[in-house]
This record gives C-alpha cells, sequence and structure tokens, in this order.
C-alpha cells in the first residue's frame, strides 16, 4: 500500500470515528435520523458530484445508475441496522464488532472469490488489527449482559452489511471505473429513494422532532460518512480491498476512546490495549 493510500484511509478512519459517535447521540428516531442525514448529504455533496462529472472526460456510465442502486440496497440495510444497534447497546460493542467483522468478510471473499493476494507481512498487520478489534470488543458493557449480547448481535449484522458494501463499492471504483464522489453521491439518492416511501407511512411525524433536536448531528455525518468512504473509495482505486478493509477499521481506535471519555463506557483499559495492538497491525501493513 502507497503513503499516499494510507493516508487517506487514516483520515477516512478519523472522519468515521467522529461521525459514529454523532450517530450514537441520537436515541429515538433512527429512520428518521438515517433518512435526514441522507437527504442532508446529496445537498451538500451534488454541486461537487456534478463538477467532478462535468469534468470526466468518460462523461456519466451507463454502469452508474444500476450500480449505485446496488449500493443503495447495501448501504439502507447498514445505516438502520447500525442505527438499531447504537440505541440498544454500547458504541464502544457495537462498533468495534461491527468493524472488526467487516473485514474479516471482506479479506475472506477477496482472496477466496475475487483471488487478490497481499504479500504475508500485509496479511500479518491485517490479522493484528483484527486482534487488536477483539481485544477492545470482549471489554464489559454499560448495559449488563443482555446490553452485551444486544451489542454482539447487531454489531455483527453490522459486519456483514460493511463487508457487502465494501466489495461491491471496491468492484464498482475498479473494474466499472466509477467516479468515487459521482458514484457515493448517487447512491445517496437511491437511499432517499428507497427510504420515503416507508417514511412517509410510519415516520414522517418523526422528521421534524428529530431534525429540530438533533440538527448539529445530522449535518456532521452528512459531511463526514461521505468524506471517509469517498476517501476510502479513492484509495482502492491504487490498493487492494483486503489492505483497505482492514487498515480502515483504525477508526476504532479513535471510536471506542471516545466513546468512554464522551458516553464514560466501561474498560478504557482494554481500550488502550486494542488501540495499541491495531496500531501495531497498521505499521506492519505501512513497512
Amino acid at each position: 500500500m502507497s503513503a499516499l493510500a494510507l493516508a487517506l484511509v487514516l483520515l477516512a478512519a478519523l472522519c468515521h470515528a467522529v461521525w459514529n459517535l454523532a450517530a450514537k447521540r441520537v436515541a429515538d428516531g433512527g429512520f428518521a435520523f438515517v433518512w435526514c442525514y441522507d437527504v442532508a448529504s446529496v445537498v451538500l455533496w451534488a454541486p461537487l458530484a456534478l463538477v467532478v462529472l462535468a469534468r470526466s472526460d468518460a462523461g456519466i456510465l451507463p454502469a452508474l445508475l444500476p450500480a449505485a442502486l446496488v449500493s443503495g440496497l447495501i448501504h439502507v440495510a447498514y445505516q438502520l441496522t447500525l442505527q438499531t444497534g447504537y440505541a440498544r447497546a454500547d458504541l464502544g460493542v457495537v462498533y468495534p464488532v461491527a468493524r472488526g467483522v467487516g473485514p474479516v468478510l471482506s479479506m475472506a471473499i477477496a482472496i477466496l472469490v475475487l483471488g487478490e493476494r497481499p504479500g504475508w507481512q500485509a496479511g500479518v498487520g491485517a490479522a493484528v488489527i483484527v486482534a487488536g478489534i477483539v481485544v477492545v470488543a470482549i471489554g464489559k458493557s454499560a448495559a449488563g449482559r443482555r446490553g452485551l449480547r444486544a451489542g454482539l448481535a447487531w454489531g455483527a449484522a453490522t459486519g456483514a452489511a460493511i463487508a457487502a458494501y465494501t466489495l461491491w463499492d471496491s468492484y464498482a471504483v475498479t473494474d466499472l471505473g466509477l467516479p468515487p464522489v459521482g458514484y457515493f453521491v448517487t447512491t445517496c439518492l437511491w437511499q432517499v429513494v428507497l427510504m420515503t416511501p416507508t417514511l412517509v407511512r410510519r415516520h414522517r411525524e418523526s422528521v421534524r422532532p428529530v431534525a429540530r433536536a438533533h440538527w448539529r448531528e445530522i449535518l456532521l455525518v452528512a459531511a463526514l460518512s461521505p468524506l471517509a468512504y469517498v476517501l476510502v473509495l479513492e484509495a482502492m482505486r491504487t490498493a487492494p480491498v483486503s489492505l483497505v478493509a482492514p487498515v480502515r477499521e483504525s477508526s476504532i481506535v479513535v471510536g471506542s476512546l471516545l466513546a468512554w471519555w464522551m458516553f464514560r463506557e466501561p474498560d478504557p483499559r482494554r481500550r488502550i490495549v486494542g488501540a495499541v495492538i491495531v496500531l501495531a497491525g497498521i505499521v506492519l501493513i505501512a513497512l
């Protein structure tokens, strides 16, 4: 992995941790909250996407809409599963489990199905990162055993969605050659389209209270979530997904420590040990 690709992925990890902390602050009205930040993402990022597409020699590729639709379906499942997990369990459990299961599945499929072959040192680094995530994930939960089980279950389900969209989006920007910014904004637009019928039927009364109470969180997620993922998509254009996927999970270091600081979640020492192990894995991959 090049130094530029590594820098892009680490910056993405920081952005990702911060927007997840914002999402954790929203305990009620999860569906409306997700819909609101998807709409805000489209509004904030569409101008840049249009400029990028206008300056692209390829223009709007025929594969953009169907590929983004598939990604939108997966991302809706991911966002709603994640938000439900945050409403029922600690961020310090859901987040590291989700970010740990994701790269394990991504690497397994990338190696077994896509035929990618990272070097042995990068493979060891990826394994060390996953080990660090496990250390962070098995700490105590403020919600007790039931909350810990819920966090593990929702985190694992979120991780499966992460693996699915990581592999699909890697295919979209590498094999199909879709521009990351335009692709991601189109994906967000599909998410709004897909969620709107259910929002109108079941959650429309929640939109105004959620927007009024959590407009800061909505704007923060709308800005940082696309930025984090566009940086990852850019990195995937020059680095294999089997390396990008585990390095981006360094976000659990920041996320877990900030969860302890902001929400007073327990077991900070274990979080720090896990963070050191994750950082060691990143160093191995970067060498």
